[in-house]
């Protein structure tokens, strides 16, 4: 039998996880899976994302070494972000958890939907 895993608070692997696993980070990632973008296009590509919270994003991803920042002698100066070899060893499992999502949308949607008519039904009785 498996044993259960325990996460201690101050255990290094949970902050990493929480930050590679966050609402935006595996979607940025994944956006730069074609290859090296700007900022707007990121931002283009990830419908409803704020400039404050892709920004917070891409510094957490460069922070852990998932992704590079190279800034463009251009007039005005453009920043570049691109997958490191070390985020690009994400890309595997993120495409698995992808391929799982899709393979078993319409499944989760049955759950959630029988759920709601539970709980929906249960507060009418309590009503």
């Amino acid at each position: 039998m498996t044993e259960c895993q325990h996460f201690h608070v101050d255990c290094p692997s949970r902050v990493l996880f929480d930050q590679i696993a966050d609402k935006w980070s595996m979607m940025v990632l994944t956006v730069l899976d074609a290859g090296p973008m700007r900022f707007n296009a990121i931002k283009r590509h990830l419908e409803g994302v704020t400039q404050k919270a892709l920004t917070q994003c891409l510094r957490r991803l460069e922070r852990n070494g998932l992704l590079t920042r190279r800034i463009i002698p251009v007039s005005p100066v453009g920043v570049e972000y691109e997958i490191s070899p070390l985020g690009r060893s994400l890309q595997v499992p993120f495409k698995a958890l992808y391929e799982w999502t899709m393979a078993n949308l319409g499944d989760v949607e049955q759950a959630r939907h029988a759920f709601d008519e539970r709980a929906g039904s249960a507060m009418q009785q309590a009503a």
